[in-house]
């Protein structure tokens, strides 16, 4: 070797290179991991103490020089050094810098250290692939419930990394899908609400234990099972109605829109399914369509309709009360569409007060049948008109209802009267029949009386026969002076006390019998006692 320092002649470095196989094959080597872009340091074994002459080869087919401690001796690279006086330190490792390195120490003795340089790149740029349904505008990946999912993660590292798949669902901690050297993706068959969450993929380098992990949302999205429902009613606090559209059991929420129908004017878009509408945009019978789409489906989407109406009213026009009773007023309001608001107003002619509920008006209301009821009417404070109103904001109806409150009848003086009426009524019947028919009334008692008798039988009871024997002259010429004026009238004797008449069952028969007593009595005008045989 020349003096000055030059660099070691070929012949030198063929006989290192054989002592430094020797030395590989007993195995006396380090393992010093670096990475690349970093600086690394090759200790040049591990003694403690002075040191000697140390000079640093990289063993490839056959050693090159890289570093001596000799200062004559210039580096191979400028990325190479010394530290120590005798440790080699690399700056800005690359892939090509891994291999054996060989450290020559000459102290008294010779001596060899054989060390393995192991240069690791990586993991960089994961790229994580999620083939689900589609991607929000923020970036989160979304799938429909039901479907299938891919999962793939891909990263440039020296040697491959160690990828591992972690799964953190929402509350809850994190669980692992298992890891593999050679299969870095997998699938998901039936994506479920419970499969919604984190995803992790976590690349690992397991030389140099360096690793990167990319965490991806994914969302389970599922539309609702049943239709929509759509209603409308009064807004609270206010006269205007609100169309409301309901569509539950989704994830996540619908999109709403209200429309006219017909003509498909729309009336208003939102999350929430609600709008708000004045009387100018309302008349009986309109209707309003509610028009709403999910995420994930369907295509066409589903939609409900409601048709809005005015109120009807049907009530009695008059009510009676009596004075210290009670009263009740109905009201029954039909065809409205939202439901009225129901109220009991009183004096039209005067400014409107609605009735508000106290001791004596108890108002109830049941659906769309509303009641007043009055309790101890008064004929000052309650009789008059009273109102009840059907407020919707299609419409305003009103029905009127006259309240007549009277004294109470007297029941007992009524009954007293109509029975003394019907007595009257009677009694002049029977005057009347006296009077224009005595010998009618006459049969008909005797009808009664002998029902049960077979003969006809007239009885003339006198005083004193011998008495009439004396008169008989005398009142033979009265009674022929009589009959010349009433010929059908019965001669009065003043012996004769009582005149008897039976008949049996035949009024007819019962006139003639009299008739022929008239005669008898006329021509012979004696008290004789005949006796007429059944015929």
């Amino acid at each position: 070797m020349a003096a000055g320092g030059g660099a070691p002649e070929p012949r030198v470095l063929v006989c290192l290179g054989a002592l430094l196989a020797a030395w590989v094959a007993v195995g006396l080597e380090a393992v010093v991991i670096g990475e690349v872009h970093e600086n690394v340091t090759l200790h040049c074994g591990n003694i403690l103490g002075p040191r000697g002459l140390v000079t640093w080869y990289r063993n490839d087919s056959e050693p090159v020089f890289l570093l001596s401690s000799n200062s004559s001796l210039p580096p191979a690279e400028p990325r190479f050094s010394l530290v120590d006086a005798n440790s080699l330190h690399i700056k800005s490792l690359s892939l090509g810098d891994e291999g054996n390195y060989t450290c020559q120490e000459i102290l008294n003795v010779t001596q060899w250290f054989q060390v393995w340089l192991q240069v690791a790149s990586g993991p960089y740029q994961i790229e994580v692939h999620i083939a689900a349904t589609g991607t929000l505008p923020n970036g989160t990946l979304y799938a429909a419930r039901g479907s299938r999912v891919d999962f793939s993660c891909n990263s440039s590292s020296r040697p491959p990394p160690m990828v591992e798949w972690w799964f953190q669902a929402l509350n809850s901690s994190s669980e692992s899908f298992g890891h593999n050297l050679t299969v870095n993706s997998f699938s998901l068959l039936l994506m479920s609400p419970n499969l919604q969450g984190n995803y992790t993929c976590l690349a690992l380098n397991l030389l140099s234990k360096r690793h990167r992990k990319v965490t991806t949302e994914l969302l389970v999205y599922y539309p609702p099972p049943s239709a929509p429902q759509c209603w409308a009613q009064m807004a609270s606090g206010s006269f205007m109605l609100q169309l409301t559209c309901r569509w539950d059991g989704g994830y996540p929420d619908p999109d709403f829109v209200w429309m006219e129908e017909p003509g498909g004017v729309i009336v208003g878009k939102s999350k929430l399914g609600v709008e708000m509408l004045s009387e100018s945009q309302l008349s009986d019978g309109k209707k309003f369509k509610c028009v709403t789409s999910h995420i994930v489906g369907p295509e066409s989407g589903a939609s409900c309709v409601v048709q809005i109406r005015g109120p009807s009213l049907l009530s009695e026009p008059m009510k009676t009360c009596f004075v210290g009773g009670n009263v009740t007023l109905t009201c029954q309001v039909s065809g409205a569409y939202p439901p009225a608001k129901i109220l009991w107003l009183r004096n039209l002619s005067q400014p409107e007060v609605v009735i508000q509920p106290s001791s004596r008006h108890l108002i109830t209301q049941d659906g769309q049948n509303a009641t007043l009821t009055i309790h101890n009417c008064s004929q000052d404070l309650d009789e008059g008109y009273y109102v009840c109103r059907a407020e919707s904001p299609v419409g305003v109806r009103e029905v009127e209802i006259w309240l007549s409150v009277k004294e109470p009848l007297n029941i007992g003086g009524i009954v007293g009267t109509i029975v003394s009426l019907l007595l009257l009524g009677l009694a002049i019947i029977s005057g009347l029949l006296l009077y224009y028919s005595p010998v009618f009334c006459w049969k008909v008692g005797n009808t009664f009386r002998g029902q049960n008798m077979d003969d006809v039988m007239v009885l003339v009871d006198s005083e004193e026969e011998e008495e009439e024997e004396e008169d008989a002259a005398v009142e033979e010429e009265e009674e022929a002076h009589e009959r010349e004026e009433l010929p059908k009238e019965i001669p009065k004797q003043d012996h004769i006390h009582r005149v008897t008449a039976l008949v049996n069952g035949n009024i007819e028969q019962m006139g003639n019998g009299f008739q022929d007593l008239q005669d008898d009595s006329s021509e012979e005008q004696s008290d004789i006692v005949q006796e007429d045989r059944p015929v």
